[in-house]
């Protein structure tokens, strides 16, 4: 089992920076990609960024590319996600996820463990 805990949500106004943080603890931390998803009200979903175990390859959906970056530490078994330039349309829960096969691409959105989420909300 793995156990993921998100931090760093918060309110912010249009146009500024949050960084989010999800610590991973149990089984091994670097064996397989690590993600970020988001859900707002009434909204299916959505795969916004993923890593893979060394950090060599990255994945963003369209609407968050050069705005967000992903990125983990091995030695702090922890993923971050630096969130820039944020907009209205970026609020929502943004979940933590980690799966431990190396078996899929990091753009495949199946995942085995989940954080609680971590509220972002940004004003206009």
């Amino acid at each position: 089992q793995v156990q993921l805990v998100e931090s760093g949500g918060g309110l912010v106004q249009a146009g500024g920076s949050l960084r989010l943080s999800c610590a991973a603890s149990g089984r091994t931390f670097s064996r397989g990609a690590m993600a970020w998803f988001r859900q707002a009200p009434g909204k299916e979903r959505e795969y916004v960024a993923g890593i893979n175990w060394s950090a060599a390859i990255t994945y963003y959906t369209d609407s968050v590319k050069g705005r967000f970056t992903i990125s983990r530490d091995n030695t702090k078994n922890t993923v971050y996600l630096q969130m820039n330039s944020l907009k209205p349309e970026d609020t929502a829960v943004y979940y933590c996820a980690a799966r431990e096969s190396r078996q899929y691409r990091v753009q495949d959105p199946r995942y085995d463990y989940w954080g609680q989420g971590t509220q972002v909300t940004v004003s206009s």
